[in-house]
């Protein structure tokens, strides 16, 4: 018997939709496609160094040591078999739902089973055709190292699983693929602390509060304006308002790092305040080469983290 063992990995759960109706209008013509799509998506994963663990009708299970590579090779396939599909009618396009979940599993030789393999499977099932689906705990990983974007679907019921998943849609393009569920899906269920959570992440209060800034500024300057004594003494704070609001932007936004992007409004902050009390000297020359430096080493220290990884 093979030895029997646990481990925390990344797994990758894939299958086509609207395979049965595909089948039975046109079987081998189908199978020969399935094959095709199904060996760019294994040489897709073994690129990003990945492992395909089993295959069995139209479904594909791999795994990876890095949750960011997982990603990665989901947004490289879904691209790569997209452009397969632009040159086919509609009715023979083939579109693959993946889901991904970092999870513990159990070890069996070269098999992986337990309930990070099932939550990958039902995480995929709610995929729409075309696109991705990750839990939180892929969420967690690569939020701020991939360069896409994401969107709440709320609280994922998984069997097993008590109180469910929180599951987040990945964004891929403009373009959002049509929606067809060959199988049943459970609309998600929102809890009231889901629901809050959802709401947190990409909407009102980030734009409210750059909204306000702008008109608490935009009144300064006119107060300045209309009470003119030959000093424009609201530059001060409106240069800080706008430190602030790049502030808020770099804590909210999940598409660049933030330590480099707080460096960045470090930076601003030198040169407003250099050229705002101009003596004849460009003294933040200095401070903003250190500040370049330790922005280079971050930034080299990630990539090599991503290639390691």
């Amino acid at each position: 018997m093979p030895e029997t063992r646990r481990k925390l990995t990344t797994i990758f759960s894939a299958d086509v939709q609207d395979y049965t109706r595909m089948m039975r209008d046109d079987e081998e013509g189908t199978l020969h496609t399935l094959k095709y799509y199904r060996d760019a998506m294994s040489r897709l994963i073994d690129a990003h160094h990945g492992r395909v663990i089993n295959t069995w009708g139209d479904g594909l299970i791999a795994e990876f040591s890095s949750v960011v590579e997982a990603v990665r090779a989901a947004l490289d396939v879904q691209t790569e078999l997209a452009g397969y599909n632009s040159d086919r009618p509609d009715e023979t396009r083939m579109l693959f739902r993946i889901g991904i979940n970092l999870g513990d599993v159990i070890v069996e030789g070269d098999d992986i089973y337990g309930d990070g393999v099932n939550v990958a499977a039902r995480l995929q099932a709610s995929a729409s055709a075309g696109g991705i689906v990750i839990s939180n705990t892929v969420y967690d990983q690569v939020r701020n190292k991939v360069a896409v974007g994401f969107e709440c679907l709320g609280q994922l019921q998984v069997k097993n699983i008590e109180g469910g998943v929180l599951s987040y849609a990945v964004r891929i393009g403009e373009e959002k693929a049509p929606e067809t569920p060959a199988k049943p899906f459970v609309e998600p269920v929102y809890p009231a602390a889901e629901q809050a959570t959802a709401r947190s992440i990409d909407t009102a209060p980030r734009n409210v509060s750059l909204w306000l800034l702008a008109v608490i500024a935009a009144g300064l300057i006119g107060i300045n304006v209309l009470s003119w004594e030959g000093e424009f003494w609201a530059r001060w704070p409106v240069f800080f308002m706008a430190l602030a609001a790049a502030l808020l932007w770099v804590r909210k936004t999940h598409n660049i790092d933030r330590f480099i992007g707080t460096l960045a409004v470090v930076g601003l902050l030198l040169v407003g305040i250099n050229l705002l009390s101009w003596e004849g000297t460009f003294w933040a020359a200095w401070p903003l080469l250190a500040i370049a430096v330790a922005g280079g080493i971050r930034w080299a220290t990630r990539q090599r983290g991503s290639v390691g990884s």
